[in-house]
């Protein structure tokens, strides 16, 4: 892509753009397992799997015949009321996959529509309407109610209002939590502070009572801020908050779901299960699906047709839970993701700008800091990301100061392009710092 066109889709697009590779000055072409193509030829090593949704890999054969099969039979979806038989399977797929008590399914076109269709759900049924959201989650932009962008103001356009009804609390994110950071000797993952319920609980009896919020929505794994895995504490405290009050537990799985975690769905390292499950982007390998489980006594109130999406999405998503069953990808994402979380930590103790080092299976994050301290240093970061697509590993940047990396390959990776990464990384992290 020219310079000046690139400066006008970051001109239309806003400040996300900005901060993309610039990769984006050459057009991507093809694509192949772990690896994409530009359009001159050259090969890189995809570590941002389309922001997670590429889980079987870029042009995964089974997925891509299921698709021209189905495009061969019926394009459109059907009318309302009838039944399709892809649809139908990909139920029954997910039915048997899903926990006991969340059977019941609606999909969506993107995760932003899935979160969307879930808040409102959890308004309808409780017949309240705020929502507890957890500090530094981000959700897309297509409607307000998926503007739970509390990252930061750099994801509101300028003079967009906060989301009505909206109330942000902390994630247990132990590395920024103040009281954790204060005492690192007593506090941390393994042992939680506490601080993040104590805050959710005193919003709940300042700002949002109890009978006007409808839902808390968190990630099991906060994907935005770099792949943060709170302590197994956090979540079931939430769970007891919400049993305490009649508030439903919302989880956001559109990152996390389909294996990314090692898991089927992240809830599965958690113990926890919520009133409503959202999932998206692994859900169709990267095609336009998402959408959300509910508990039985949610059932009545899900929309009468289930049926969103398109024959080829539903696809799609049936060929890509077989592939992850058949070809073991979930365990594959745990064995090559503990490799990975092994490695990069093996860095860390030669590097003292890696200030953390934390995932769960196929999402890790790297988060840089000023050495001698847990300054969030943004220039590294970026610094480090464009040697890394120099030399043709694709990276992504994130985190309220956009200094965390983050990694999460397909999970059709395999050790042999893990050793690639690993060694382009090293190499250029240790360039940055000798510069």
């Amino acid at each position: 892509m020219p310079q000046d066109a690139f400066a006008n889709r970051r001109d239309v697009l806003g400040q996300r753009v900005a901060s993309t590779p610039r990769l984006l000055e050459r057009p991507i072409v093809r694509g192949e397992g772990a690896f994409l193509w530009d359009d001159r030829g050259k090969r890189y090593l995809d570590f941002i799997s389309g922001h997670d949704g590429a889980i079987t890999g870029h042009s995964h054969p089974r997925v891509v015949s299921a698709i021209r099969e189905q495009a061969g039979r019926l394009l459109h979806r059907p009318p309302v009321l009838a039944a399709h038989p892809v649809l139908e399977r990909l139920e029954a797929g997910l039915g048997e996959r899903l926990p006991d008590s969340l059977q019941h399914l609606v999909f969506a076109g993107s995760g932003a529509d899935a979160v969307a269709d879930a808040l409102q759900l959890a308004r309808w049924a409780t017949g309240r309407y705020n929502v507890i959201v957890l500090q530094r989650a981000v959700r897309g932009e297509a409607s307000s109610a998926a503007r739970v962008a509390v990252q930061g103001p750099t994801l509101r356009r300028p003079g967009q209002p906060p989301v009505l009804g909206l109330y942000v609390a902390p994630y247990a994110y132990c590395y920024r939590c103040p009281k954790a950071e204060a005492a690192p000797e007593r506090y941390g993952y393994a042992h939680c502070c506490g601080w993040p319920l104590e805050e959710v609980r005193f919003l709940l009896k300042s700002e949002s009572p109890p009978e006007e919020t409808a839902a808390i929505l968190v990630e099991p794994v906060l994907a935005q801020a770099g792949y943060v895995v709170p302590p197994a504490s956090f979540l079931s405290g939430l769970k007891e908050i919400c049993r305490e009050h009649g508030i439903l537990l919302v989880f956001d799985e559109v990152h996390s779901g389909f294996g990314r975690s090692g898991r089927f769905f992240a809830l599965e390292h958690t113990g926890v299960v919520p009133d409503i499950l959202v999932m998206g982007h692994g859900l169709a390998s990267g095609l336009s699906l998402a959408g959300i489980a509910v508990s039985p006594a949610l059932r009545e109130w899900l929309p009468p047709y289930e049926g969103v999406g398109d024959p080829l999405a539903w696809a799609a998503a049936e060929a890509t839970i077989q592939v992850l069953e058949e070809e073991r990808l979930l365990q594959n994402a745990a064995i090559i993701g503990r490799e990975l979380l092994e490695r990069l930590k093996s860095l860390q103790a030669r590097y003292p700008a890696l200030g953390e080092v934390r995932g769960q299976g196929l999402m890790v994050g790297v988060e840089f800091v000023v050495p001698g301290g847990r300054t969030p240093d943004k220039d590294r970061t970026r610094d480090v990301q464009r040697a890394c697509l120099e030399a043709g590993l694709l990276l992504s940047r994130c985190g309220v100061d956009g200094n965390v990396l983050r990694w999460a390959p397909p999970l059709v990776i395999g050790r042999t392009e893990l050793e690639e990464a690993l060694a382009i990384f090293e190499h250029s992290l240790a360039g940055v710092i000798s510069s």
